[in-house]
């Protein structure tokens, strides 16, 4: 059976607005407004979608306690087309959430056979790259976080093969630890509000890893004791597996409330305060008490070549690992968005919007919106060449990786391994 996303594929995903639409993601400019300031991965279309990010949005405008995770499989050496999401998240601990960042190694031996001494070697590059973008926070690999794991099982006992199979495509030749590292994942994403405290949660992603988080929102709310819905009137707090005398103390903490075999209805109030006494009640009793976690969705920087910037692709990529003289050899070889022959650049102009090296560009070599201005005005006039172009770009992208590298090795000490 296929499914229209695959997190594990090397092709970009087609039609971005098409499967939106089929599951159900929200444009980001549906949030316009609550950020106090929109960040450059949104005023430049990176970040084009999301899943409930409104809740993220208004913690930060009020200030109010979240936290933000992703993960990196370590199947080889990190490159630019991870930068993205790791700008994503510095960002967003610099708004004040609270940073978690796991090394799926799990998921990189299970899926990708690669060794375990391998994992290691290229989860701490990654850690050295967040590091020398400025993250601060929690890191951890998947193979060394017992509490991880254990939840991991907990999350397990709310999913069957038949919904892996509906959502991932699995077939009977799936190995168990395939499987397995999907759920370690979901434990990912959760993991936070039981390191930390129960908060919402932001997974920044591309769109081709939305079925971890459908996944995810999914065994969050079958973990928790309670729903709280709001009718017309009152407010309903219904039990799913809550112990009696959880649901009990719903009931006395709310006089002129009504008590019913499996529920509660509280007539007034607010949902939103109902949500939080009921979340502390159901944590006091032993439950999680889980926010659904919210996500983020980004395009996929294009791969030199075309396709999607993979790490499999090695010619797709520029790794912070390689020599400079690779590095402008793989800029000048890249594809671009230019025409056939040369008086029809001139006349026609490029198309600097299907060109991988102006994407290059906007998502990380030029900061200055001007400037990128600019570039694509030079480029849609005929005045800017692909060779001039590709020249300018290998100077920047050059000038980049040696700093990050510098950045790299500075923080190579913050790396640690427990």
């Amino acid at each position: 059976m296929q499914t229209p996303m695959n997190p594990w594929s090397s092709q970009p995903s087609e039609d971005i607005e098409k499967l939106f639409s089929m599951f159900g993601i929200e444009p980001i400019g549906s949030i316009d407004g609550i950020l106090p300031t929109n960040p450059s991965f949104i005023g430049r279309g990176v970040v084009v979608g999301h899943r409930d990010y409104r809740v993220i949005a208004e913690a930060i405008r009020d200030k109010k306690p979240f936290h933000i995770l992703t993960g990196f499989m370590p199947s080889g050496h990190p490159h630019l087309g991870h930068l993205m999401v790791m700008k994503e998240v510095v960002w967003h601990v610099q708004q004040g959430g609270t940073g978690y960042i796991t090394v799926a190694d799990r998921e990189a031996h299970a899926v990708r056979d690669i060794p375990w001494r391998k994992c290691d070697e290229y989860g701490k590059e990654y850690l050295q790259c967040l590091y020398a973008l400025g993250y601060h926070g929690k890191t951890y690999f998947q193979s060394r976080n017992k509490r991880l794991l254990d939840l991991a099982f907990e999350a397990a006992t709310r999913v069957n093969f038949s919904e892996l199979q509906a959502i991932y495509g699995f077939s009977d030749e799936t190995a168990l630890a395939h499987a397995e590292s999907v759920i370690t994942q979901v434990a990912d994403i959760l993991y936070p509000q039981i390191e930390s405290m129960p908060a919402p949660t932001v997974v920044p992603v591309g769109i081709d890893q939305d079925p971890h988080i459908r996944l995810t929102r999914g065994v969050a709310h079958k973990l928790r004791m309670f729903t709280v819905e709001e009718r017309e009137g009152y407010i309903s707090v219904r039990s799913k597996d809550a112990p009696p005398e959880a649901l009990e103390e719903v009931y006395r903490r709310y006089p002129g409330s009504k008590k019913y075999e499996a529920h509660v209805d509280i007539p007034g109030g607010r949902c939103v305060d109902v949500s939080a006494e009921v979340r502390r009640i159901e944590i006091s009793h032993g439950g999680f008490g889980f926010f659904t976690p919210s996500s983020t969705y980004h395009r996929f920087i294009p791969g030199l070549q075309g396709g999607k910037m993979s790490s499999s692709v090695p010619e797709s990529t520029i790794t912070f690992t390689e020599p400079d003289e690779v590095v402008r050899k793989k800029v000048m070889a890249a594809l671009t968005g230019g025409r056939a022959t040369l008086a029809e650049q001139k006349e026609q102009g490029g198309e600097p919007d299907r060109c991988p090296l102006f994407l290059l560009n906007l998502f990380h070599m030029v900061e200055d919106d001007s400037e990128l201005a600019e570039i694509r005005r030079r480029c849609l006039g005929g005045e800017l060449l692909c060779g001039q172009c590709k020249k300018e770009t290998a100077e920047r992208v050059l000038a980049f990786v040696r700093d990050f590298r510098e950045k790299m090795e500075a923080s190579a000490h913050m790396v640690k391994v427990e």
